[in-house]
């Protein structure tokens, strides 16, 4: 009796569990979808010529409300309440371009024989582990640089 009221308990934990990460997934996959179709918008033209628009019927307003405090503090307000919005929507949509071009580069890595697999992954190592992989790099491109023959040509290097 005592283990059925703990599954019980489990169980019902579970579902109340299930439920909560069911609304964050769905609240995240709206945003994800609102902040695509949002930058997808409000990155053409059209809003740019919309917000110029605005300026200048703003400006033009201005000798009506006698360049008042108050018709200040409308584009004022106006602004910075957009841009404050503007900001995550834009920080989503790099993040999601960022993860998928990471996820890109990694596969490629994956693919290519005699790649190093070390570099799946670099954007979540350190800065001091991304400095030394840095130098090396520099390191790397100074002794190609020396070695150079001239028969190189600027031919293209063969796939290996």
């Amino acid at each position: 009796m005592l283990s059925d009221m703990a599954n019980h308990a489990r169980t019902k934990k579970s579902k109340k569990s299930e439920q909560e990460r069911d609304f964050f997934c769905i609240v995240r996959d709206a945003f994800r979808c609102f902040a695509q179709r949002s930058s997808s918008v409000l990155g053409s033209a059209w809003a740019f010529c919309g917000a110029v628009l605005i300026i200048v019927v703003w400006l033009v307003t201005g000798p009506t409300f006698h360049f008042s405090d108050t018709w200040q503090l409308i584009i004022n307000t106006a602004t910075t309440v957009i841009t404050f919005l503007m900001v995550f929507l834009i920080q989503n949509t790099q993040n999601r371009d960022a993860k998928a071009q990471h996820l890109k580069l990694d596969e490629l890595i994956r693919a290519v024989k005699g790649a190093r697999n070390q570099l799946v992954d670099l954007e979540e190592l350190s800065d001091d582990d991304l400095k030394k992989l840095e130098d090396q790099f520099r390191r790397l491109r100074k002794h190609s640089e020396n070695s150079r023959t001239g028969s190189d040509n600027g031919q293209p290097a063969r796939s290996r």
